[in-house]
Protein backbone atom coordinates (compact mmCIF):
# COMPACT_ATOMS: atom_id res chain seq x y z
CA UNK A 1 0.00 0.00 0.00
CA UNK A 2 1.12 3.49 -1.24
CA UNK A 3 1.12 6.64 0.88
CA UNK A 4 2.51 8.84 -1.47
CA UNK A 5 1.69 11.73 -2.84
CA UNK A 6 2.13 12.11 -6.93
CA UNK A 7 4.46 15.25 -7.76
CA UNK A 8 1.20 16.74 -9.21
CA UNK A 9 -0.52 16.09 -6.23
CA UNK A 10 1.82 17.75 -4.04
CA UNK A 11 2.26 20.79 -6.21
CA UNK A 12 -1.89 20.89 -6.11
CA UNK A 13 -1.50 21.05 -1.98
CA UNK A 14 0.97 23.36 -2.08
CA UNK A 15 -0.88 25.63 -4.79
CA UNK A 16 -4.26 25.32 -2.31
CA UNK A 17 -2.22 26.42 1.13
CA UNK A 18 -0.62 29.44 -0.75
CA UNK A 19 -3.83 30.40 -1.92
CA UNK A 20 -5.09 29.89 1.65
CA UNK A 21 -2.70 31.82 3.63
CA UNK A 22 -2.14 34.48 1.45
CA UNK A 23 -5.70 35.28 -0.30
CA UNK A 24 -8.10 33.64 2.57
CA UNK A 25 -5.96 34.71 5.39
CA UNK A 26 -6.24 38.48 5.32
CA UNK A 27 -9.56 39.53 6.21
CA UNK A 28 -11.29 36.05 7.25
CA UNK A 29 -12.45 37.39 10.57
CA UNK A 30 -13.99 40.51 9.20
CA UNK A 31 -16.07 38.52 6.91
CA UNK A 32 -17.45 36.81 9.26
CA UNK A 33 -18.45 38.96 11.25
CA UNK A 34 -19.88 41.13 8.45
CA UNK A 35 -20.99 37.72 6.80
CA UNK A 36 -19.84 38.87 3.40
CA UNK A 37 -19.57 36.49 0.99
CA UNK A 38 -15.75 35.76 -0.10
CA UNK A 39 -16.53 37.08 -4.03
CA UNK A 40 -12.81 37.80 -4.53
CA UNK A 41 -11.17 34.94 -3.02
CA UNK A 42 -13.94 32.60 -4.67
CA UNK A 43 -13.16 34.26 -7.96
CA UNK A 44 -9.45 33.77 -7.50
CA UNK A 45 -10.22 30.14 -6.70
CA UNK A 46 -12.09 29.56 -9.78
CA UNK A 47 -9.24 31.17 -11.71
CA UNK A 48 -6.78 29.08 -10.80
CA UNK A 49 -8.99 26.06 -11.56
CA UNK A 50 -10.23 24.93 -8.16
CA UNK A 51 -13.91 25.36 -9.22
CA UNK A 52 -13.51 22.67 -11.57
CA UNK A 53 -10.84 20.22 -10.25
CA UNK A 54 -12.41 16.69 -11.17
CA UNK A 55 -13.93 17.98 -14.49
CA UNK A 56 -12.67 17.08 -17.85
CA UNK A 57 -10.66 19.51 -19.46
CA UNK A 58 -12.35 19.45 -22.59
CA UNK A 59 -15.88 21.27 -20.25
CA UNK A 60 -12.99 23.77 -18.79
CA UNK A 61 -12.28 21.91 -15.67
CA UNK A 62 -8.77 20.50 -14.14
CA UNK A 63 -8.97 16.76 -14.74
CA UNK A 64 -7.46 16.16 -11.75
CA UNK A 65 -8.23 13.42 -9.29
CA UNK A 66 -9.99 13.40 -5.88
CA UNK A 67 -7.30 12.59 -4.02
CA UNK A 68 -6.20 15.67 -5.12
CA UNK A 69 -9.45 17.33 -4.79
CA UNK A 70 -9.22 16.17 -1.02
CA UNK A 71 -5.47 17.62 -0.70
CA UNK A 72 -6.96 21.32 -1.49
CA UNK A 73 -10.31 21.06 0.49
CA UNK A 74 -7.90 20.26 3.77
CA UNK A 75 -5.53 23.61 3.07
CA UNK A 76 -8.52 25.99 2.08
CA UNK A 77 -10.71 24.82 5.35
CA UNK A 78 -7.80 25.18 7.38
CA UNK A 79 -7.73 28.85 7.01
CA UNK A 80 -11.90 30.09 5.64
CA UNK A 81 -14.40 26.95 5.60
CA UNK A 82 -16.63 29.38 3.95
CA UNK A 83 -14.87 30.15 1.11
CA UNK A 84 -13.82 25.70 0.78
CA UNK A 85 -17.84 24.64 1.01
CA UNK A 86 -18.43 26.63 -2.27
CA UNK A 87 -15.59 24.89 -3.73
CA UNK A 88 -17.06 22.06 -2.41
CA UNK A 89 -20.68 22.15 -3.50
CA UNK A 90 -19.53 23.36 -6.94
CA UNK A 91 -17.37 20.66 -7.54
CA UNK A 92 -19.09 17.81 -5.68
CA UNK A 93 -22.56 18.24 -5.92
CA UNK A 94 -23.20 20.24 -8.74
CA UNK A 95 -20.57 19.82 -11.70
CA UNK A 96 -20.15 15.77 -10.90
CA UNK A 97 -23.55 15.35 -11.57
CA UNK A 98 -23.48 17.08 -14.40
CA UNK A 99 -20.76 15.56 -15.92
CA UNK A 100 -22.27 12.08 -14.88
CA UNK A 101 -25.27 12.12 -16.32
CA UNK A 102 -26.14 15.10 -18.82
CA UNK A 103 -26.45 14.96 -22.34
CA UNK A 104 -23.88 16.58 -24.44
CA UNK A 105 -26.09 19.68 -24.98
CA UNK A 106 -26.44 19.92 -21.31
CA UNK A 107 -23.07 20.14 -20.59
CA UNK A 108 -21.98 22.51 -23.09
CA UNK A 109 -24.48 24.87 -22.10
CA UNK A 110 -24.20 24.39 -18.39
CA UNK A 111 -21.24 22.29 -17.13
CA UNK A 112 -18.60 24.22 -19.13
CA UNK A 113 -18.96 27.47 -17.60
CA UNK A 114 -19.80 25.98 -14.62
CA UNK A 115 -16.26 24.55 -14.40
CA UNK A 116 -14.81 27.32 -15.09
CA UNK A 117 -16.32 29.44 -12.45
CA UNK A 118 -15.78 32.84 -14.74
CA UNK A 119 -18.27 34.43 -17.20
CA UNK A 120 -17.76 37.53 -18.22
CA UNK A 121 -15.19 38.37 -15.53
CA UNK A 122 -17.85 37.41 -13.15
CA UNK A 123 -18.05 34.57 -10.84
CA UNK A 124 -20.10 31.85 -12.41
CA UNK A 125 -21.11 29.10 -9.61
CA UNK A 126 -23.88 26.53 -9.01
CA UNK A 127 -25.93 25.20 -6.07
CA UNK A 128 -27.84 22.28 -5.43
CA UNK A 129 -31.16 22.32 -4.16
CA UNK A 130 -32.42 19.34 -1.99
CA UNK A 131 -33.47 20.44 1.42
CA UNK A 132 -36.85 21.64 2.22
CA UNK A 133 -38.56 23.05 5.36
CA UNK A 134 -40.35 20.20 5.42
CA UNK A 135 -37.43 17.43 4.17
CA UNK A 136 -34.04 17.57 5.54
CA UNK A 137 -32.43 13.97 6.16
CA UNK A 138 -36.15 12.05 4.70
CA UNK A 139 -35.28 13.32 1.12
CA UNK A 140 -38.00 11.45 0.02
CA UNK A 141 -40.72 14.07 1.36
CA UNK A 142 -40.63 16.58 -1.22
CA UNK A 143 -43.36 19.55 -1.61
CA UNK A 144 -41.48 21.07 -4.13
CA UNK A 145 -43.86 20.37 -7.60
CA UNK A 146 -42.69 20.13 -11.11
CA UNK A 147 -45.88 19.35 -12.84
CA UNK A 148 -45.18 17.71 -16.26
CA UNK A 149 -46.65 20.36 -19.08
CA UNK A 150 -46.47 19.32 -22.17
CA UNK A 151 -42.94 20.66 -23.42
CA UNK A 152 -41.99 22.28 -19.79
CA UNK A 153 -42.47 21.85 -16.28
CA UNK A 154 -44.45 24.37 -13.84
CA UNK A 155 -41.97 24.60 -10.77
CA UNK A 156 -43.35 25.51 -6.96
CA UNK A 157 -42.30 25.44 -3.79
CA UNK A 158 -39.31 26.74 -1.49
CA UNK A 159 -35.95 25.17 -0.95
CA UNK A 160 -33.51 26.00 2.02
CA UNK A 161 -30.07 25.56 4.02
CA UNK A 162 -29.20 26.58 -0.28
CA UNK A 163 -25.15 27.16 -0.22
CA UNK A 164 -24.00 29.74 -3.12
CA UNK A 165 -28.09 30.17 -3.02
CA UNK A 166 -27.47 33.99 -3.22
CA UNK A 167 -24.81 34.15 -5.57
CA UNK A 168 -24.97 30.96 -7.91
CA UNK A 169 -26.32 31.41 -11.47
CA UNK A 170 -27.67 27.72 -11.91
CA UNK A 171 -29.72 25.85 -9.66
CA UNK A 172 -30.22 22.06 -9.63
CA UNK A 173 -33.07 21.46 -7.87
CA UNK A 174 -34.72 18.39 -6.59
CA UNK A 175 -39.02 18.76 -7.58
CA UNK A 176 -41.63 16.03 -7.00
CA UNK A 177 -43.25 15.34 -10.46
CA UNK A 178 -45.78 12.49 -9.41
CA UNK A 179 -46.13 11.97 -5.90
CA UNK A 180 -48.03 8.52 -6.23
CA UNK A 181 -44.42 7.22 -7.34
CA UNK A 182 -42.71 8.64 -3.82
CA UNK A 183 -38.93 9.00 -4.76
CA UNK A 184 -39.60 7.52 -8.09
CA UNK A 185 -41.66 10.35 -9.20
CA UNK A 186 -39.16 13.21 -8.27
CA UNK A 187 -37.02 14.61 -11.05
CA UNK A 188 -33.71 16.52 -11.12
CA UNK A 189 -33.90 20.11 -12.84
CA UNK A 190 -31.39 22.45 -14.34
CA UNK A 191 -32.96 25.95 -13.10
CA UNK A 192 -31.62 29.69 -14.60
CA UNK A 193 -31.60 31.62 -11.17
CA UNK A 194 -32.42 34.31 -13.66
CA UNK A 195 -35.68 33.18 -14.84
CA UNK A 196 -39.74 34.70 -14.18
CA UNK A 197 -40.56 33.14 -10.71
CA UNK A 198 -37.45 32.32 -8.80
CA UNK A 199 -36.71 34.48 -5.77
CA UNK A 200 -33.79 34.37 -3.80
CA UNK A 201 -35.46 34.12 -0.01
CA UNK A 202 -33.24 36.39 3.10
CA UNK A 203 -29.94 35.46 4.13
CA UNK A 204 -29.69 32.89 7.14
CA UNK A 205 -27.93 34.51 10.05
CA UNK A 206 -25.87 31.55 11.10
CA UNK A 207 -23.47 30.31 13.96
CA UNK A 208 -20.86 29.11 11.61
CA UNK A 209 -19.30 29.15 7.84
CA UNK A 210 -21.31 32.71 8.53
CA UNK A 211 -19.31 34.08 4.82
CA UNK A 212 -20.83 31.64 2.66
CA UNK A 213 -24.07 32.41 1.08
CA UNK A 214 -26.86 30.60 2.68
CA UNK A 215 -30.59 31.31 1.86
CA UNK A 216 -34.31 30.11 0.94
CA UNK A 217 -34.99 29.86 -2.58
CA UNK A 218 -38.77 30.02 -3.88
CA UNK A 219 -40.07 29.12 -7.06
CA UNK A 220 -43.51 30.58 -8.13
CA UNK A 221 -44.79 28.61 -11.79
CA UNK A 222 -41.17 28.48 -13.13
CA UNK A 223 -41.28 27.47 -16.68
CA UNK A 224 -38.35 24.80 -16.61
CA UNK A 225 -37.65 23.65 -20.59
CA UNK A 226 -38.38 19.64 -20.40
CA UNK A 227 -34.60 19.64 -22.01
CA UNK A 228 -33.31 20.93 -18.75
CA UNK A 229 -34.18 17.67 -16.91
CA UNK A 230 -31.15 15.36 -15.77
CA UNK A 231 -31.77 11.63 -16.76
CA UNK A 232 -35.01 9.60 -17.40
CA UNK A 233 -37.83 10.61 -15.89
CA UNK A 234 -38.17 9.77 -12.52
CA UNK A 235 -34.26 9.87 -11.93
CA UNK A 236 -34.03 12.76 -9.26
CA UNK A 237 -34.08 10.59 -6.21
CA UNK A 238 -31.08 8.53 -7.41
CA UNK A 239 -29.05 11.85 -8.88
CA UNK A 240 -29.54 13.16 -5.64
CA UNK A 241 -28.25 10.33 -3.81
CA UNK A 242 -24.90 9.75 -5.73
CA UNK A 243 -23.97 13.32 -6.02
CA UNK A 244 -24.43 13.26 -2.07
CA UNK A 245 -22.29 10.41 -1.49
CA UNK A 246 -19.68 12.14 -3.61
CA UNK A 247 -20.44 15.44 -1.87
CA UNK A 248 -19.24 13.95 1.59
CA UNK A 249 -15.69 13.16 0.61
CA UNK A 250 -15.66 16.74 -0.12
CA UNK A 251 -17.39 17.80 3.61
CA UNK A 252 -15.20 15.24 5.17
CA UNK A 253 -12.04 16.85 4.07
CA UNK A 254 -13.70 20.29 5.01
CA UNK A 255 -14.05 18.67 8.74
CA UNK A 256 -10.54 17.20 8.76
CA UNK A 257 -8.99 20.83 7.38
CA UNK A 258 -11.27 22.65 10.53
CA UNK A 259 -9.63 20.31 12.78
CA UNK A 260 -5.99 20.22 11.32
CA UNK A 261 -6.51 24.65 11.13
CA UNK A 262 -7.38 24.50 15.09
CA UNK A 263 -4.49 22.19 15.93
CA UNK A 264 -1.75 23.85 14.32
CA UNK A 265 -2.62 26.73 15.92
CA UNK A 266 -2.99 25.35 19.17
CA UNK A 267 0.59 23.58 18.64
CA UNK A 268 1.77 27.39 17.99
CA UNK A 269 -0.05 28.67 21.05
CA UNK A 270 1.23 25.79 23.15
CA UNK A 271 4.55 26.75 22.48
CA UNK A 272 4.28 30.38 22.78
CA UNK A 273 2.49 30.27 26.00
CA UNK A 274 4.15 30.44 29.48
CA UNK A 275 3.03 28.63 32.42
CA UNK A 276 4.76 27.93 36.10
CA UNK A 277 7.52 28.88 34.63
CA UNK A 278 7.78 26.45 30.94
CA UNK A 279 5.72 26.35 27.98
CA UNK A 280 2.33 25.03 28.33
CA UNK A 281 3.16 22.23 25.74
CA UNK A 282 5.51 20.60 28.39
CA UNK A 283 2.51 20.08 30.59
CA UNK A 284 1.53 16.53 30.44
CA UNK A 285 -1.73 17.93 30.36
CA UNK A 286 -1.49 19.49 26.77
CA UNK A 287 0.85 17.14 25.60
CA UNK A 288 -1.73 14.57 26.40
CA UNK A 289 -4.41 16.88 24.27
CA UNK A 290 -2.04 17.51 21.49
CA UNK A 291 -1.01 13.90 21.03
CA UNK A 292 -5.28 12.71 20.48
CA UNK A 293 -5.75 15.37 18.73
CA UNK A 294 -2.70 15.05 15.81
CA UNK A 295 -3.56 11.01 16.06
CA UNK A 296 -7.15 11.91 15.33
CA UNK A 297 -6.59 14.13 12.76
CA UNK A 298 -4.30 11.56 11.22
CA UNK A 299 -7.35 8.93 11.38
CA UNK A 300 -9.69 11.22 9.50
CA UNK A 301 -6.87 12.04 6.62
CA UNK A 302 -6.20 8.54 6.18
CA UNK A 303 -10.34 8.12 5.93
CA UNK A 304 -10.90 10.88 3.52
CA UNK A 305 -7.91 9.57 1.27
CA UNK A 306 -9.58 6.25 1.35
CA UNK A 307 -13.15 7.30 -0.17
CA UNK A 308 -11.25 9.10 -2.68
CA UNK A 309 -8.79 6.32 -3.69
CA UNK A 310 -12.48 4.57 -3.94
CA UNK A 311 -14.22 7.11 -6.35
CA UNK A 312 -11.14 7.90 -8.55
CA UNK A 313 -10.68 3.79 -8.94
CA UNK A 314 -14.56 3.37 -9.57
CA UNK A 315 -15.31 1.51 -5.86
CA UNK A 316 -18.08 1.76 -4.45
CA UNK A 317 -17.54 4.99 -2.45
CA UNK A 318 -20.91 5.20 -0.50
CA UNK A 319 -19.66 3.81 3.17
CA UNK A 320 -16.31 4.86 2.83
CA UNK A 321 -17.45 8.55 1.94
CA UNK A 322 -19.98 8.13 5.21
CA UNK A 323 -17.02 6.49 7.56
CA UNK A 324 -15.00 9.71 6.42
CA UNK A 325 -17.70 12.35 7.18
CA UNK A 326 -19.17 10.91 10.45
CA UNK A 327 -15.46 10.26 11.88
CA UNK A 328 -14.10 13.54 10.27
CA UNK A 329 -16.80 16.14 11.59
CA UNK A 330 -16.83 14.26 15.09
CA UNK A 331 -12.91 14.65 15.06
CA UNK A 332 -13.53 18.41 13.84
CA UNK A 333 -15.77 19.37 16.24
CA UNK A 334 -13.98 17.69 19.06
CA UNK A 335 -10.75 18.89 18.66
CA UNK A 336 -11.63 23.14 17.87
CA UNK A 337 -13.31 22.74 21.51
CA UNK A 338 -10.02 20.92 22.96
CA UNK A 339 -8.49 24.14 20.51
CA UNK A 340 -9.88 26.51 22.49
CA UNK A 341 -9.26 24.86 25.65
CA UNK A 342 -5.67 24.89 25.33
CA UNK A 343 -5.39 28.71 24.35
CA UNK A 344 -8.00 29.23 27.33
CA UNK A 345 -8.95 32.70 27.43
CA UNK A 346 -7.70 33.62 24.77
CA UNK A 347 -9.23 31.42 22.63
CA UNK A 348 -12.51 32.82 23.30
CA UNK A 349 -11.44 36.05 21.42
CA UNK A 350 -11.92 36.12 17.59
CA UNK A 351 -8.45 37.17 16.79
CA UNK A 352 -7.04 33.83 17.64
CA UNK A 353 -9.71 32.17 15.24
CA UNK A 354 -9.95 29.09 17.16
CA UNK A 355 -13.37 29.83 18.31
CA UNK A 356 -14.58 30.34 14.77
CA UNK A 357 -12.89 27.05 13.63
CA UNK A 358 -15.39 25.52 16.45
CA UNK A 359 -18.44 27.08 15.02
CA UNK A 360 -17.30 26.45 11.81
CA UNK A 361 -17.13 22.50 12.96
CA UNK A 362 -20.59 21.98 14.20
CA UNK A 363 -22.11 22.18 10.35
CA UNK A 364 -19.90 19.52 8.88
CA UNK A 365 -22.18 16.96 11.48
CA UNK A 366 -25.29 18.20 9.95
CA UNK A 367 -24.71 19.33 5.85
CA UNK A 368 -24.69 17.04 3.03
CA UNK A 369 -26.44 14.31 5.92
CA UNK A 370 -26.05 14.41 9.36
CA UNK A 371 -24.09 11.83 11.48
CA UNK A 372 -27.24 9.78 12.47
CA UNK A 373 -27.65 9.40 8.53
CA UNK A 374 -23.91 8.55 7.82
CA UNK A 375 -24.42 5.77 10.72
CA UNK A 376 -27.65 4.40 8.71
CA UNK A 377 -25.59 3.90 5.65
CA UNK A 378 -22.74 2.41 7.28
CA UNK A 379 -24.83 0.21 9.90
CA UNK A 380 -26.83 -1.06 6.24
CA UNK A 381 -23.89 -1.86 4.96
CA UNK A 382 -22.09 -3.56 7.92
CA UNK A 383 -25.47 -5.68 8.58
CA UNK A 384 -25.84 -6.39 4.58
CA UNK A 385 -22.36 -7.75 4.62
Amino acid sequence: MLFDFTEEQQMIRKAAKDFAVNECLPGVIERDERQQFPYDQVKKLASLGFMGMMVDPKYGGAGLDTVSYVLAMEEISKIDASVSVCMSVNNSLVCWGLEQYCTEEQKQKYLAPLARGIVNDKLFIGAFLLSEPEAGSDATSQRTTAIEMGDHYLLNGTKNWITNGGTASVYIVMAQTDAKKGSKGINALIVEKNWPGVTVGSKENKMGIRASDTHSIIFENVKVPKENRIGEDGFGFVFAMKALAGGRIGIAAQALGIAAGAYELALKYSQERYAFGKPINMHQAIQFKLADMATRIDASRLLCLKAAWDKDNNQDYSVSSSMAKVFSSETAMWATVEAVQIHGGYGYVKEYHVERLMRDAKITQIYEGTSEVQRMVISRAVIDH
